[in-house]
């Protein structure tokens, strides 16, 4: 239960960040792409390392906690890596006429 939580818990905040990308939710704030972006990678890389230290320091039932985070935080990290590469290699093959 608790590594559902985890993982619930952290991928809600990186679908409210995509969903208030999508609906521009912080325009008032001055946020662009740019902000979103950050906001995704410091949640995932955010999740990564809390999830690493709960289940490596945690007693035994916030292990799973840190277990969810963990997966949470992987998928994220796959996720950027993908949309990076994806970008790269738009740009390299961009061809104006």
């Amino acid at each position: 239960m608790a590594a559902t939580a985890g993982f619930a818990v952290t991928a809600l905040l990186l679908v409210l960040t995509a969903g208030g990308y999508l609906n521009n939710t912080f325009s008032s704030l001055g946020w662009q792409g740019g902000e979103y972006a950050y906001a995704f990678v410091w949640i995932t890389l955010g999740s990564v390392l809390v999830g690493a230290v709960v289940k490596a320091a945690a007693p035994a039932p916030w292990r799973s906690l840190g277990s969810g985070m963990l997966i949470t935080g992987v998928i994220g990290v796959v996720v950027v890596l993908t949309l990076v590469v994806l970008f790269m290699w738009a740009i390299a093959n961009w061809n104006p006429a």
